[in-house]
């Protein structure tokens, strides 16, 4: 019988792979090609009463030496916290934020002229109602070296409000996939992944306030209006074509 040259040197190339047996390189098998694949993005977003709001109170105090700076900042700092404690915020709630201690400069930048000494406690306020008396009191309590650096509402439990934002997140993305296939004329034939897209949180209010020597008994209470919070969830559904 007579073979083609093709056959032919299919046959041989056959003999040599069998000829030098383990020594030959291992070739891998082509893989099987990615099926086509839509993916879409859904957004939820549910809102919530707040029922907390996180507030950042410094205590600014300047002195000569820096123990004298630091001796003022420790009794102002003091008296601010057990206004906050006297109040009913729990220990866990009640977290210094940052300490500083840095020197001031005379005009050519040459000479120490004295030191500053910072000292910020963040505290989380559960009672809405009180919380503006609350910022108050304390900034009584430290007089001129209080500072009021930010204030932030939230939810103590954000896990219902965000259920809901995700169940409303993948139905967006699913109906936007059904729209997409239906305009190309193709079908699904599954969800191959759902992932959830890190979403920024909610970015502290800011909020700056300086009590002046003689005004305490004057001043009233902060007026503030927590409203609703939203919780969003962003996800990337991914659905196989067939």
């Amino acid at each position: 019988m007579t073979r083609s040259p093709l056959a032919a040197g299919l046959l041989g190339a056959l003999a040599a792979v069998l000829l030098t047996g383990c020594s030959a390189p291992a070739v891998a098998a082509p893989g099987p090609v990615d099926r086509p694949v839509i993916t879409t993005r859904g957004t939820g977003t549910a809102s919530a009463a707040a029922d907390i709001v996180t507030v950042t109170l410094g205590v600014d105090t300047l002195g000569a030496t820096a123990s004298e700076a630091l001796a003022a900042n420790n009794e102002s700092a003091a008296a601010v916290q057990e206004v906050l404690r006297g109040a009913g915020v729990a220990a866990e709630d009640l977290r210094t934020a940052d300490l500083t201690i840095y020197p001031s400069f005379s005009d050519d930048g040459r000479t120490v002229t004295g030191y500053q000494v910072g000292n910020r406690v963040t505290a989380v306020l559960r009672d809405l109602s009180g919380a503006g008396a609350l910022i108050d009191a304390a900034a009584a309590a430290a007089g001129d070296a209080i500072r009021v650096d930010g204030l932030e509402f939230g939810l103590d439990d954000d896990g219902p409000a965000r259920t809901q934002a995700r169940v409303d997140a993948v139905t967006q993305a699913i109906a936007q996939a059904r729209e997409l296939a239906a305009a190309a004329g193709v079908g699904l034939s599954g969800i191959v992944s759902i992932t959830e897209v890190p979403v920024a949180g909610p970015q502290p209010l800011p909020y700056a306030m300086e009590a002046s020597a003689g005004a305490d008994a004057r001043m009233a209470s902060v007026p503030l209006q927590p409203g609703a919070q939203d919780v969003e969830v962003v996800v990337e559904v991914v659905h196989a074509l067939g």
